[in-house]
């Protein structure tokens, strides 16, 4: 899975986050409200660790505008304050599960074993569309109009830090912690290389959706309108 964890005690993160690394999960780590919303909104998570105390931005309000965003991952909210009214007022701005500190990681991990066995009843809420394109993360097919292409893994997860960022400059940076992961190691062409791929898949669809070059910095979907090559 992959997992975003909020939190603002920095030496909790990095423990939470080498546990679940052994179990075979890759997790993204933030600190403050307003890094909670930029990640929250800009990626896809499997699962969201909430902290509910947080600076700048507290979780309860970073959780009404994650569902706001309509981002239905599942939310563990975390916190210290374990009323039945504070667990109540979690719930009721769309968490689904809540757990309060200190925690044993084994109990964790065990929330969120309970939760991705939930059946996703809502998973036409995973597919991505921008101008004439259509994407379907669990699937990887690409659809535009009546034609289709099969993505490859690691283009599907591109496409999707795409979709899920259109109109938007992404830093050659930010994709790779998104795609290859923030301790994966790439060489700097391998971006180019993905890149073509993905545009010789609109092109063969005849998209009007195109994959322009911000020279410098990285790269933006936007409409043909406004390619730059």
């Amino acid at each position: 899975m992959h997992i975003l964890i909020i939190e603002d005690d920095k030496e909790l993160c990095d423990a939470l986050k080498m546990q679940l690394s052994v179990r075979n999960h890759t997790a993204d780590c933030c600190h403050t409200g307003s890094e909670a919303l930029y990640y929250a909104t800009s990626d896809a998570y499997d699962l969201i660790l909430l902290d509910r105390m947080l600076p700048e931005i507290d979780g309860l309000s970073i959780l009404r505008a994650i569902r706001q965003n309509n981002i239905t991952a599942p939310v563990i909210l975390t916190t210290a304050l374990g009323s039945l009214d504070d667990r109540i007022n979690g719930l009721d701005c769309g968490a689904d599960d809540y757990l309060v500190k200190p925690y044993a990681i084994e109990e964790l991990l065990a929330r969120i074993r309970a939760l991705s066995r939930r059946p996703k009843a809502f998973s036409d809420h995973r597919r991505l569309s921008f101008l004439d394109i259509c994407f379907d993360p669990d699937t990887r097919i690409l659809t535009c109009r009546d034609e289709e292409q099969l993505l490859s893994k690691r283009k599907a997860l591109l496409l999707e830090f795409f979709l899920r960022n259109s109109n938007k400059t992404l830093t050659r940076e930010q994709i790779y912690s998104r795609v290859w992961g923030p301790d994966g190691t790439v060489e700097d062409g391998n971006l180019d290389t993905y890149v073509y791929f993905l545009r010789k898949h609109l092109q063969i669809l005849r998209s009007h959706a195109c994959i322009s070059t911000v020279h410098g910095v990285g790269y933006r979907l936007e409409g043909a309108e406004n390619h730059v090559s």
